[in-house]
């Protein structure tokens, strides 16, 4: 596994067989395209990477010029990996700054944020109950994690039919890449209250 592009393309990633299921290359491609289409670019982005596995994702928009990248691992074995992985891109001189937080999702997302997140990438385990993404995604909308224009991702198995996105939120659109789906949604407009 690599760098797709930025300043660090080329650069290879590791991963850890046992406790990672690394994002595919070309589903990795794919939703870098759609960031760019999206935002213009990742030049000034706050980017958060939950379960963040290899780093794969955080690492690519570091190299790409995201502004901060926190990625939120829980196990010990893939912190490792994504702190090596790190090591290996930091040295292509990225402009933003990157943060490893060494914890649950869940735990992250319950102190206040430390910035607004403008591309949130939601990656659990492919075993991980939908009821799990749904306490996620709330927890990053009642938290004020999100910048107003955000997008978030997430990845499931292909046989998970849809993400159940709760209240706050809006779907926007799925992509398959074999084993992998990408849902994609945006924060929902608040209604300003009669009075």
């Amino acid at each position: 596994m690599r760098i797709i592009a930025g300043s660090a393309k080329g650069r290879n990633i590791s991963s850890v067989a046992s406790s990672t299921r690394p994002t595919s290359d070309r589903a990795r491609e794919a939703l870098f395209s759609t960031l760019i289409s999206e935002f213009g670019g990742l030049e000034d982005l706050n980017v958060l990477d939950l379960y963040a596995g290899t780093g794969a994702i955080a690492l690519e928009s570091l190299s790409r010029g995201a502004a901060i990248v926190h990625a939120v691992e829980k196990d010990e074995q893939a912190q490792k990996s994504i702190a090596a992985n790190y090591e290996a891109v930091k040295s292509a001189q990225c402009p933003g700054v990157f943060h490893l937080y060494g914890m649950s999702v869940h735990r992250f997302l319950q102190d206040p944020p430390i910035t607004k997140y403008h591309f949130v990438y939601i990656d659990p385990p492919y075993d991980a109950e939908d009821l799990d993404v749904i306490e996620t995604l709330i927890q990053l909308s009642e938290g004020g994690f999100l910048d107003a224009q955000a997008l978030i991702a997430i990845e499931r198995n292909s046989r998970v039919k849809e993400i159940s996105w709760p209240h706050g939120y809006v779907a926007v659109r799925k992509k398959n890449y074999g084993q992998a789906t990408i849902f994609y949604g945006i924060p929902a407009e608040i209604e300003p209250e009669n009075g």
